[in-house]
């Protein structure tokens, strides 16, 4: 939607996401994400950590799932979303505001860590194979270039 504030997180998860189920049965993971900015110390001469910003996120669906079985507590993160904020009254009458990103997309901040990805199938139109043949080789779904082992580029730049 436009108008809708747009921001990227880098940080470190607090805890494993959690994963719950809605009544009507649709996943949402639920985790917070640890930003912490490092400023030089014109003093020491040495970086130091300031103030961290903890920031409540969600995601939804098939994505809450995919994130409650990739990341874990500690995982440095890049998060991209939409910016929420939440006007609320506590059981004392105090007016509360607070923020949350609807995550759009997040991964592991590859700078800091090394990941292995598995694709998942796809949720509509035919089920498509395991991805592996019948003596464990690597077998891309038909039309799909890019999950092959040695994509064909020609002389052609690919982007």
């Amino acid at each position: 939607m436009s108008g809708e504030t747009v921001i990227t997180v880098v940080g470190n998860l607090t805890a494993a996401p959690e994963l719950r189920y809605t009544q009507g049965g649709l996943a949402v993971a639920n985790f917070t994400i640890a930003s912490t900015p490092r400023e030089h110390d014109k003093a020491s001469g040495e970086m130091k950590d300031s103030q961290a910003l903890f920031l409540r996120a969600s995601v939804w669906r098939e994505f809450a799932e995919n994130v409650a079985a990739s990341l874990t507590k500690g995982t440095r993160v890049i998060a991209k979303g939409r910016l929420k904020q939440r006007n609320y009254e506590t059981a004392e009458g105090e007016r509360r505001t607070s923020f949350e990103l609807e995550v759009d997309s997040i991964g592991p901040d590859l700078r800091w860590s090394q990941a292995s990805l598995t694709r998942n199938a796809r949720s509509s139109g035919p089920q498509q194979s395991s991805g592996r043949d019948d003596d464990g080789a690597s077998a891309a779904p038909a039309g799909d270039a890019w999950a092959t082992s040695e994509p064909s580029f020609g002389d052609e730049v690919p982007f």
